[in-house]
């Protein structure tokens, strides 16, 4: 396994692999791996002949005074763990190869970032589609690997893809869990013990949500009504936001008559956690 922090030489092994016909994986991280992650390398690994895994905690998605001093990172953990799954290369870049000085450009995906994390974290999209595509210039994927738990995201780097014409597979997979159903996330580590027992009520409520969608029931805001009442009856916890969203469009919908989503986001303390349910799919604890 090969770990690579220039641009250029990351570009250029790249370019030696597309030449021998090689197809290229990518799957950008923050580091700071759990099951999740490796979950992702994994079905990487099957998508293709070389496997790269990005590690870059960009501060450009983090607004002033969220936790981008305090975000967890452990390289020599996260190297190990990437070569027992199997991955090639590791990018592992630094802020001044990224945004050299005098850095100026952004790159914007509008409507289906205007909703959900969109209002609470108005900077975060345009940091990540801005990184996502830098990512994909410098590694020369032809698939990309992203796991679904925030799926705004998910569907933004897709729309960004296919509007920009990138010939870029976007692989979404399912949300890791723990084995009491918490999502996994490199943030869990905040919690403490009494605030993450009410974190819990994330993946309850969205099985709630699921019963009534299973019994018949369409009306967002009778689900909605169940769900936010269930998280709040929770000490240690408030919702940031609970929304119904049509997939296609991240846009809230008055009755699920269509592909859709329960997205969820909420304090346990001074972590945000995020979650969801498609409605229709599978829901495993």
């Amino acid at each position: 396994m090969e770990i690579i922090r220039s641009i250029k030489e990351m570009q250029a092994v790249a370019d030696r692999e597309r030449c021998r016909g090689s197809r290229i994986v990518l799957v950008p991280t923050m580091g700071y791996f759990h099951e999740g992650h490796l979950n992702l390398m994994r079905i990487g690994r099957k998508q293709g002949d070389c496997l790269a895994v990005s590690i870059y905690v960009n501060p450009t998605q983090f607004a002033p005074t969220e936790d981008f001093e305090a975000y967890p990172r452990d390289f020599e953990r996260d190297r190990s763990l990437a070569e027992g799954v199997g991955v090639d290369w590791i990018f592992f870049p630094d802020s001044r190869e990224m945004y050299p000085e005098g850095y100026q450009t952004t790159v914007g995906v509008e409507r289906v970032t205007s909703n959900l994390c969109g209002i609470s974290r108005p900077h975060f999209f345009r940091g990540v589609t801005t990184v996502c595509i830098k990512l994909f210039h410098i590694v020369k994927p032809h698939v990309t690997v992203f796991g679904r738990k925030d799926f705004q995201q998910y569907v933004t780097v897709k729309k960004m893809v296919r509007d920009l014409n990138m010939d870029i597979e976007v692989i979404g997979m399912q949300t890791a869990r723990e084995s009491d159903g918490l999502a996994m996330s490199s943030r869990n580590i905040y919690l403490k013990r009494e605030e993450r027992e009410s974190a819990l009520s994330l993946i309850r409520s969205l099985l709630i949500a699921k019963k009534l969608y299973e019994k018949g029931e369409r009306d967002t805001d009778r689900i909605l009504t169940e769900v936010r009442e269930f998280i709040d009856s929770h000490p240690y916890v408030r919702i940031d936001y609970a929304q119904i969203c049509a997939t296609a469009t991240m846009e809230n919908i008055p009755r699920i008559d269509q592909e859709a989503v329960l997205a969820l986001a909420v304090w346990a303390g001074k972590t945000r956690l995020i979650d969801n349910h498609v409605f229709g799919e599978t829901l495993d604890i």
